[in-house]
């Protein structure tokens, strides 16, 4: 009976650190999503200040918002 409480202690930390790992992976992929969807905001705003008046390059930029937008 003492076996099965130290397999059981053993499986149960062992779930434990599994779970709190996917965690980990899930927070630090969401993060650089984020971190992506920062750069492409930039890069959209930095093309705009370029474009000044200019519509077809302003059309240009917008690539750069929808995929941002995408990324959401």
């Amino acid at each position: 009976m003492k076996l099965v409480k130290i397999f059981l202690l053993i499986a149960v930390v062992g779930l434990i650190i599994g779970c709190q790992s996917a965690q980990d992976k899930a927070a630090k992929s969401e993060e650089a999503v984020n971190r992506e969807r920062l750069e492409l905001v930039d890069k959209y705003k930095k093309c705009m200040k370029k474009a000044e008046q200019d519509k077809e390059k302003q059309a240009e930029c917008e690539q750069y918002l929808k995929a941002s937008e995408a990324l959401k």
